[in-house]
């Protein structure tokens, strides 16, 4: 087993608020689809590595009481951080260094109220 999650949802109420926060606070493309009834907005993906969706149907509600997602900050998670006021987010915890192995994490608040993280070594 190369990684224990393979995939992961992010609950929305706003579907398109959501998805622009995404694409504006990362930086990426978001591909939007409808599965079954439910909006669906997927991360880039090569098929190779773990992503996500953003997701908006009957059984998705956004929580701050969840599990939390650690999303790839690039080479320096603070360019994400600085980007989540600005798109109706809130920065919980400043980029905060764990170890020189770990790296650093950041916390937020995204724009439909899920609480969320994010990673880089640097």
């Amino acid at each position: 087993m190369e990684n224990i999650i393979t995939f992961f949802d992010i609950p929305a109420t706003d579907f398109s608020r959501a998805v622009s926060f995404y694409k504006a606070i990362l930086a990426v493309e978001i591909n939007e689809t409808d599965l079954f009834g439910t909006k669906m907005g997927f991360f880039p993906s090569d098929g190779k590595n773990v992503s996500g969706a953003i997701v908006q149907g009957n059984d998705y509600q956004p929580s701050m009481n969840v599990v939390v997602a650690y999303l790839n900050g690039g080479n320096d998670l603070q360019a994400v951080l600085d980007r989540v006021a600005s798109n109706n987010g809130k920065v919980m915890v400043p980029k905060t260094h764990i170890s020189p192995e770990v790296g650093f994490i950041g916390m937020f608040i995204d724009s439909e109220g899920n609480k969320m993280a994010v990673h880089s070594i640097n």
